[in-house]
């Protein structure tokens, strides 16, 4: 469902400037300055309104997050929630990551999660989806040494696509299931709102965890 652009979108953005990154390329090598520690950073690229990324921000506070998200209207709903629970190690950017060595460098990141991608499902448009080889090959650039990709689908072709496209650029299966909340794997834990709405629709969700 489509979502209703906000009114003054941009000075309602600006309200919330201490959580949102209005230039995330010039912080390139630089985000453990910004958050001011020496943890360890995650990147979520597209995190809708930030349930996902927001849970974990606030389950792991020795742990930094750096949420992407290009539609402003949405990303202004994860500001509004980051800002009321006063979390400390998270910032979101409002940007549509096409080339991820446009904002980190060279291990700069210890894992990144890509929940719900938009599957492209015509053939012609394979290399939009952001489990292509193209930007598989820059994620494993900016992870740093045993860095993870956790992955999550509720779409049968991204999933059999996705998974034979990180087999094709060498990366390391570690977990995979195609019924993530019939599993006992972990990552059932922590939910996105598209999760929590296809979960009520009987739809099964697919998950995988690879290193880079």
């Amino acid at each position: 469902m489509r979502q209703r652009k906000v009114k003054n979108e941009e000075e309602k953005l600006a309200e919330h400037q201490l959580f949102l990154i209005v230039e995330p390329y010039k912080q390139k090598g630089k985000w453990q300055e910004l958050f001011g520690n020496e943890n360890d950073i995650y990147a979520e690229f597209g995190c809708g309104k930030g349930q996902f990324i927001l849970t974990l921000a606030e389950q792991n506070p020795d742990r930094n997050y750096i949420a992407f998200e290009g539609s402003g209207t949405i990303v202004l709903r994860a500001l509004q929630k980051a800002e009321q629970r006063g979390l400390k190690n998270i910032f979101f950017t409002k940007e549509y990551v096409r080339d991820v060595s446009e904002y980190f460098e060279e291990g700069e990141l210890a894992g990144i999660y890509l929940n719900f991608s938009d599957p492209w499902p015509k053939d012609r448009h394979a290399k939009r989806r952001l489990t292509h080889g193209r930007y598989l090959e820059g994620y494993k650039q900016v992870l740093k040494m045993g860095g993870c990709i956790e992955f999550k689908t509720d779409n049968e072709q991204l999933y059999a696509f996705a998974c034979l496209e990180f087999e094709n650029c060498g990366m390391q299966l570690l977990e995979a299931t195609e019924d993530l909340h019939g599993s006992a794997l972990p990552a059932k834990a922590v939910t996105t709102e598209y999760e929590d709405k296809f979960r009520t629709e009987g739809k099964k969700i697919k998950y995988c965890r690879v290193k880079a």
